[in-house]
């Protein structure tokens, strides 16, 4: 049962820095740093997006933006730090 919680964590923890990255992605593309047109650049955020999109939008569809802002990945982040909480209780005590 170890092994399982901890391979569950560790997804977890993988899951919350490709969200990270999603957004350091998406801010450096409004600022212009990152151009678009990239095939390569293209790519990576066509990835990110496939990979964080599907639990974005139900979220999305609650919580509006506020002020232009999506607050939608700090409410992914903190529902996977409590759901590392409710794994780490239920496998490791």
């Amino acid at each position: 049962m170890f092994f399982i919680g901890s391979v569950l964590i560790f997804a977890l923890t993988v899951y919350i820095w490709i969200i990270l990255l999603n957004v350091a992605i998406s801010w450096l593309i409004v600022f212009e740093v990152i151009n678009t047109k990239n095939p390569k650049a293209t790519n990576l955020i066509a990835l990110l997006n496939k990979a964080t999109e599907p639990v974005y939008k139900p979220i999305r569809k609650y919580v509006p933006t506020i002020g232009g802002i999506d607050i939608s990945p700090l409410i992914v982040i903190v529902g996977i730090f409590i759901l590392q909480h409710i794994i780490g209780r239920l496998f490791f005590y």
